[in-house]
């Protein structure tokens, strides 16, 4: 015997495939089924916007044409993208450097609001000296159902206002403990 199974409920986990099956026969035959489990994995899905709703429009017979009126329509997933560059300044040579970015919402009362970290990892250069390091294009995605300006919700017309951190440091260092056994090859 071959079935499909289709998994209607939310929840993953380790299931029971046969846990309804009945089976009969003109002949009375008992037949007993192995036990099967499935493994169902349950991907998670965002809708970020639901469809619209409909508007119902009749043109009547012998009509070439008909104006109606349907109502507003609303932009929607607004949002915008943040797009940074910043010099990290007097990198020595043959040294790699981390960079983490920081980046905070401020409302009308100056209070933060979490909107991003990013971390990069800078190259090392191989100029004789130490010298400045630009690093351009950090992008930071924001959608305008986050705003926190106080203005008009989801609008794009709201100034809104942020605060950018950057922490660098040297990844690579000469530096070793003095119990640390190191070998050098």
């Amino acid at each position: 015997m071959e079935f499909y199974i289709k998994h209607i409920s939310q929840n993953p986990g380790t299931k029971q495939v046969n846990q309804s099956i009945t089976y009969s026969d003109n002949e009375g035959n008992t037949v007993v089924f192995p036990d099967p489990l499935v493994t169902v994995e349950c991907d998670i899905v965002v809708h970020p916007e639901a469809c619209p709703l409909p508007v119902n429009v009749t043109i009547d017979g012998c009509q070439d044409s008909v104006t109606v009126d349907m109502g507003d329509v609303y932009l929607e997933s607004l949002g915008r993208i943040l797009q940074l560059n910043v010099t990290v300044k007097n990198v020595c040579p043959g040294k790699r450097v981390a960079l983490a970015m920081i980046l905070t919402e401020t409302d009308s009362q100056d209070v933060e609001h979490q909107r991003g970290m990013k971390t990069i990892t800078i190259p090392a250069h191989n100029y004789p000296s130490c010298r400045d390091v630009l690093v351009k294009c950090i992008k930071f995605v924001l959608p305008e159902d986050l705003d926190v300006s106080g203005g008009t919700p989801y609008r794009m017309c709201n100034a809104r206002n942020f605060k950018a951190r950057f922490i660098a440091n040297y990844i690579d260092t000469d530096y070793r403990c003095c119990d640390s056994v190191m070998t050098v090859l």
